[in-house]
């Protein structure tokens, strides 16, 4: 089967003097779910941060069927929906309208996304504050609008960084019953996470980085035999993984704090101020160009 995600020989970071990330390599194919996992600073966050385009690589491609960000942005961003670690929403937009925005942005009908929203909001329990404001929300409650934006749209990449921080045990049921049925259905998914007790029941692959390298990549069972741990819990084998060369220095965080270069782009931001819905709603279209001619990209 064709790969959907290709990334080759990935070097990157926030300076050229000081690269995060360091000739990685590695394919995701559609009906497969990855789990990437790895200290803190391990590079997680800036991997994917170069894969949906924020980051530009030093050295190396990320390919989206087929596609870079830089010769298709259009399509290559189509092809994911992004749920970052921290809820990133409009204060001053309602639970229903951060969907309605999420269906113009990636083109929904009026039927499907009414269809949609529905069965998201009944499923985790946020069909009662549909019309509450996204500063009224909890942490927890922000989270779902993200995850239901994400699901909304039905792409064929989910990107999912630390899910479960926050969710209550219902909503962590909810997302993991929802992540089968996309992978069920052909999409893939890639999911950063420390809950390596839960990812190691629904993932098929993991990929392992550590001091910005990929240590191991694999199934479980891959991975047991490569530490000669038979039958262990992927908790034990990573920590056998990463504690056998030390633990990782330097702090991916810290680097955060490094003044902006060419590598990331400055007219892409994940959110800009909020749109005017009344405006979108008065042509009565779900259409991904009204975000397109403003530069905004939503990255749900």
């Amino acid at each position: 089967m064709k790969p959907l995600l290709e990334v080759d020989h990935l070097t990157g970071g926030y300076s050229r003097q000081r690269p995060v990330l360091h000739d990685l390599s590695f394919q995701i194919r559609p009906g497969e779910m990855v789990g990437l996992i790895g200290l803190n600073g391990a590079g997680k966050s800036t991997t994917i941060k170069h894969i949906l385009g924020i980051m530009r690589p030093q050295n190396g491609e990320i390919r989206l069927n087929g596609r870079k960000v830089e010769d298709h942005p259009t399509e290559y961003r189509r092809t994911y929906a992004y749920v970052p670690e921290s809820p990133l929403l409009y204060e001053e937009l309602t639970v229903q309208e951060h969907l309605e925005l999420a269906a113009m942005a990636y083109g929904l009908d009026q039927a499907g996304y009414a269809k949609r929203s529905a069965e998201l909001m009944e499923e985790f329990q946020m069909t009662p504050h549909a019309k509450r404001l996204a500063s009224h929300l909890s942490k927890g409650m922000k989270q779902k609008v993200m995850i239901m934006s994400a699901f909304l749209v039905q792409p064929e990449l989910y990107i999912i960084d630390e899910p479960f921080l926050g969710l209550d045990p219902l909503g962590i049921r909810s997302l993991l019953e929802l992540m089968v049925k996309v992978k069920e259905s052909g999409s893939a998914i890639l999911i950063s996470s420390h809950i390596l007790a839960t990812i190691e029941r629904y993932a098929d692959q993991f990929l392992l980085l550590h001091q910005g390298r990929l240590k191991a990549a694999g199934g479980v069972e891959a991975l047991r035999q490569a530490t000669g741990m038979p039958g262990s819990s992927l908790d034990d084998v990573f920590f056998q993984l990463v504690t056998q060369e030390g633990a990782a220095h330097g702090d991916e965080k810290k680097q955060h704090r490094t003044p902006r270069t060419s590598m990331v782009p400055k007219n892409d931001k994940l959110y800009s101020r909020a749109p005017s819905l009344s405006g979108l709603r008065a042509s009565k279209r779900f259409d991904r160009n009204h975000f397109a001619d403003a530069g905004l990209y939503l990255w749900v």
